[in-house]
């Protein structure tokens, strides 16, 4: 199977703006694949002879930074299919403040995030229900060590007579 592809490169800067833009993609595909269905066989048991032929087609496959992708068979026509958008380079987590901007220019603090701020200022940063480690653990049940499966069970069943024994 022959395959020949174009790749196209874009690049262009403005040196005023201080910004430059750079892509590249595979633009073109053309392979050489056998056809279905378009093929010959014939055998001549006489004269021992055989022939063969297989029909072969010319498939193209087209894409653009678009995400548009065009794909079908030379001289049949392409059928053109828009595929769906995948954001290439990763979201910005935090985008900083203009540098050197004065607070005056500055967005402000939305209305949500100054009223979480105000209430951890009044707190003080403590949490009004604070407890001890200590005192959480007192509250845990005791930790039973299990070094056979069968033994945890037979303990459980002893405790649970017990209570029902004490009413």
């Amino acid at each position: 199977m022959a395959t020949s592809e174009l790749s196209c490169q874009v690049s262009e800067e403005d040196q005023e703006r201080r910004e430059a833009f750079w892509a590249e993609w595979k633009d073109l595909s053309l392979s050489t694949r056998p056809e279905e269905g378009c093929s010959l066989h014939e055998e001549d048991a006489l004269r021992h002879e055989t022939y063969h032929r297989q029909g072969q087609c010319q498939a193209l496959v087209q894409r653009s930074p678009w995400l548009v992708m065009r794909m079908g068979i030379l001289g049949r026509g392409l059928q053109e299919y828009q595929l769906p958008y995948q954001r290439v380079l990763p979201l910005p987590i935090f985008t900083p403040a203009k540098v050197g901007a004065a607070k005056e220019e500055r967005e402000e603090t939305p209305v949500q995030l100054r009223e979480l701020l105000a209430l951890e200022t009044a707190l003080g940063g403590q949490c009004l229900d604070r407890q001890d480690v200590a005192e959480i653990t007192k509250q845990l049940p005791p930790v039973v060590s299990v070094s056979k499966p069968g033994t945890l069970r037979r303990t459980l069943s002893r405790s649970m007579s017990q209570e029902a024994q004490r009413g």
